[in-house]
């Protein structure tokens, strides 16, 4: 069973038909809509200030969410998909944006919607990447564009399939996912 742990009087809150995996760790000031998943080895420490995640988002195995005392928040949107080992220490992260594997995203900077994050990326403090827009690199800078519709049904499939997943470890009817992936 997941470690869901009360800290400085913040409980965590989450919605319906959320997964989390065996040895998944929520602390603190964390609130999620519902249909997420976190899966394995994945911490999510609201101990120094607030992280606030949407509907329908997969926060995938080793990956580590975190803030700055007082200085930085998280906030991610709906049908976000954040891929294996990725760090989001503080910043925003916006509806349908996928971030890559082995990531690092620094305080304050902000996602736009629908925005891709190539694996190994680090998005440095501040940085504010535009929306339909894909970075890469170290640290991450502007490729190009995507297109906007085709980006959406991509993200949006993939948060899908892990809805999906999460079936697969779940053996109630009532929390069994119903979705198929393409």
């Amino acid at each position: 069973m997941a470690l869901i742990k009360s800290v400085r009087g913040f409980t965590p809150h989450y919605g319906k038909k959320c997964f989390f995996a065996d040895n998944a760790t929520i602390i603190g000031d964390v609130v999620m809509g519902d249909g997420c998943s976190i899966w394995f080895n994945t911490v999510l420490r609201g101990d120094v200030n607030s992280i606030r995640i949407g509907d329908n988002v997969n926060i995938q195995d080793g990956s580590v969410l975190h803030t700055l005392y007082q200085r930085s928040t998280i906030e991610i949107g709906d049908n976000v998909s954040i891929g294996h080992n990725v760090t989001v220490h503080g910043a925003t992260i916006e509806n349908d944006a996928l971030i890559g594997m082995g990531s690092v995203i620094l305080d304050n900077a902000v996602i736009g919607e629908g925005a891709i994050i190539a694996a190994g990326s680090v998005v440095l403090s501040n940085t504010k990447v535009e929306p339909f827009s894909i970075y890469a690199g170290v640290p991450a800078k502007f490729v190009k564009m995507s297109d906007p519709e085709q980006t959406q049904n991509i993200n949006k499939r993939i948060s899908s399939n892990y809805q999906f997943y999460a079936g697969w470890y779940d053996e109630s009817p009532e929390n069994r996912s119903v979705l198929d992936p393409d």
